[in-house]
């Protein structure tokens, strides 16, 4: 446990960024600005509060759903009677939660407060969440309803409304409505947000209330409202409009990095947690389990307040981030003292994987199974990087005879080059010669090598139709003089959104989208008809097409629909997907059996785009289908029985997605892994396992 050296300065009053009144404390690890006024000058801080309702309006789906407003308005009384505003009888005193917890983070006197006034309840702000910003999830079995919008569009929206007002906490309530960070629909999902808005200079705290939330959610009533509630408490200055990239230049408090608790799910332990309050992206507390695109969940402090029972956020106090200090109180969590009961932990210096000069080849301990099965349709298709364990190289004739299909991972756009063109070069210890030979001697072994355009962090635009001619002629140079079979569109968030306007994906307007298609023909007829296009969309740019159309959703459409004559196959990446609809009308999250198979059976379906019946995507056969994993998130066990449910039909113990079609679909193709090098490091964990039961499958 480390040792703090901690002093505590006087009351700063609404500096230039935090509205509210603070105060500095440092230590040797950090220096930090809390709400309130310093432990040491005793007395109460009063800070003046005002509840804003908020109604989302999701245009999405106001055809299709009965309910499509998500309004806060009649969640106020509850909030106001919780323990937030409300006194309850916390370990330390009959206080605020907010109050509570900062007395339960310093030894301070007993005559110092920090209290939010009799909150002023202001006029209900209705926000529009057009359908490139958001969309509405309803459980057809309950006909309980939830909102999926983008946190940085609501904020602006909101604080155009909302006008400056010094000294005041403005505390923004939604119903029901979890978001996703950065504008971008795979950085999913949280609750809430905190900090100063840097376009008004308000404090803020904005939350969901949950009422009569779908099942799927299991957090209640102002268990969000809390949680961020208390890291406004530890960190006002947050500015939530700073991309996480750019955490070093904008105010807000840093502290040591800290690794994440056992409480974590397994396989988030060992993992590091930030060096902020909370995680990055999702401000999440130690205490939450948060696999990705998942509703955050994290077991509640009960309080019962006359006849209604609030469930309030357990967690970590600054003695949990920063160790023992004669300043601090012994306790690392709250309310429940026992939700953490060690400091953190700290994070080890350095990336997982070393960058040292690449090294020989490291051989993993386990052998790689052998592929002696006779060709049943069914493939084992991977990225490869060319990336080993501790900085060392990995070969691409070294790939174990499993994988079917490789996609050499990436032509990135080029940054100094004219719009469309693309740029490849052999990973960092394999020259280019090395790289020719081992594609020809796994093409000579019946295996089909691709490259792969684009990649997660690379832009890709293609605007102006005078620049097709640079994607056609720099990507047709890279793959003859490798000798690829075919092309991989990997083109993320933020490249090829849809433009407003395009509304039909039959018919696509949006430049960047009609070039590309005509950019991917025109390679087909130079390459010939065995020349290979694989699309591996992010969820929001298939599945999510399904609740709403625009933006970021559903934006592979148009490429499907226009290339499917020609198209080879289609892998989801189902490790990059949101909470969404399946055929059932059910809402399911990542990461499970029933996930795998309600977003795959999208594609091969098909569905109401935009829940518009008269735009049906048409689905895909099976054998242009497969299903995308990730190495790191996924177990072996999830994908075998994934892929043998949607291939035979047979549902697994405790599966509660029901397939639409009997029998299942034989002709799918199979799996796609994120990555052939990460399943090497961890000794084939997936590929001996997943590759021969795709290749004994008849």
């Amino acid at each position: 446990m480390r040792t703090v050296l901690a002093c505590l300065v006087g009351l700063v009053s609404l500096n230039a960024y935090s509205s509210v009144p603070t105060f500095r404390y440092a230590t040797a690890g950090a220096a930090l600005t809390l709400v309130g006024g310093a432990p040491s000058n005793g007395g109460t801080t009063t800070i003046p509060t005002v509840v804003v309702p908020i109604s989302l309006s999701f245009e999405s789906a106001q055809r299709a759903v009965a309910s499509s407003v998500l309004d806060a308005t009649t969640d106020v009384p509850h909030l106001i009677h919780s323990p937030v505003f409300g006194a309850f009888d916390f370990p330390s005193g009959k206080t605020q939660y907010a109050d509570a917890l900062l007395r339960s983070t310093f030894a301070a006197p007993a005559n110092w407060h920090t209290v939010l006034s009799k909150p002023a309840v202001a006029p209900t702000v209705i926000v529009r969440i057009p359908p490139a910003y958001g969309y509405l999830l309803l459980s057809k079995r309950t006909g309980r309803s939830i909102g999926i919008a983008d946190l940085w569009f609501v904020q602006r929206e909101i604080f155009k409304q909302v006008p400056p007002k010094d000294g005041t906490l403005f505390l923004l309530l939604t119903h029901n409505t979890a978001f996703y960070a950065e504008s971008d629909a795979t950085i999913c999902c949280t609750f809430g947000t905190q900090g100063t808005d840097s376009s008004t200079g308000n404090s803020f705290v904005l939350a969901s209330y949950l009422e009569q939330a779908p099942s799927i959610v299991r957090e209640a009533d102002v268990q969000p409202v809390t949680e961020h509630l208390a890291e406004f408490l530890y960190d006002p200055l947050h500015d939530p409009l700073r991309p996480q990239e750019s955490k070093s230049a904008r105010p807000g408090n840093t502290l040591p990095a800290w690794m994440r608790p056992p409480s974590m799910r397994p396989g988030d332990q060992g993992r590091c947690g930030g060096s902020g309050i909370a995680t990055p992206y999702f401000l999440l507390e130690p205490t939450d389990i948060n696999p990705k695109n998942n509703f955050p969940f994290s077991e509640p402090f009960v309080a019962r307040v006359d006849n209604a029972s609030y469930h309030l956020q357990n967690v970590a106090l600054l003695p949990w981030y920063l160790g023992a200090s004669p300043k601090l109180s012994n306790s690392f969590s709250f309310p429940d003292r026992h939700a953490l009961t060690e400091a953190a932990k700290p994070c080890p210096s350095g990336p997982f994987y070393s960058t040292a000069a690449p090294s020989a080849p490291i051989a993993p301990s386990a052998t790689p199974a052998p592929q002696n099965q006779p060709p049943n349709g069914h493939k084992l298709i991977g990225y490869w990087t060319g990336r080993g364990p501790r900085g060392s190289v990995f070969p691409l004739r070294e790939i174990p005879p499993q994988w079917d299909i490789i996609l050499v991972a990436f032509a990135s756009p080029a940054k100094d080059a004219p719009e469309g063109t693309l740029r490849f070069q052999a990973p960092s210890g394999i020259n280019a010669a090395q790289l020719k030979s081992d594609i020809a001697y796994l093409k000579s072994r019946g295996k089909t090598i691709m490259i792969s355009l684009g990649g997660g962090g690379e832009y890709f635009t293609l605007a102006d139709a005078k620049h097709i001619s640079n994607f056609v002629s720099s990507v047709a140079q890279i793959v003859s003089e490798y000798q690829f079979e075919g092309v991989d569109i990997d083109f993320e968030t933020p490249s090829l959104v849809i433009d407003p306007g395009d509304t039909d994906f039959r018919h696509p307007t949006t430049p960047s989208i009609v070039n590309l298609i005509a950019g991917l023909r025109q390679l087909r007829e130079r390459f010939g008809p065995g020349f290979k296009i694989s699309l591996v969309p992010e969820g929001p740019q298939i599945p999510a097409g399904y609740p709403t159309y625009g933006g970021q959703f559903g934006s592979y459409l148009p490429l499907v629909y226009a290339l499917r004559d020609i198209l080879t196959f289609v892998d989801v990446q189902d490790y990059n997907t949101p909470p969404l609809q399946g055929l059932d009308g059910e809402i399911y999250q990542a990461g499970s059996v029933d996930y795998h198979a309600a977003m795959t059976e999208l594609l091969l379906r098909g569905f109401p785009v935009g829940r518009d019946g008269g735009k049906v995507f048409p689905g895909l056969p099976a054998d242009k289908v497969a299903i995308g994993f990730l190495t790191g998130d996924a177990t072996p066990e999830i994908v075998s029985q994934a892929l043998a449910y949607v291939i035979t039909g047979k549902a697994p113990a405790g599966a509660s997605y029901r397939l639409q079609q009997y029998g299942g679909y034989p002709h799918m193709i199979g799996a796609m892994f994120w990555t052939i090098d990460d399943d090497r490091i961890e000794d084939f964990r997936f590929s001996n396992v997943i590759g021969p039961q795709l290749h004994s499958l008849r």
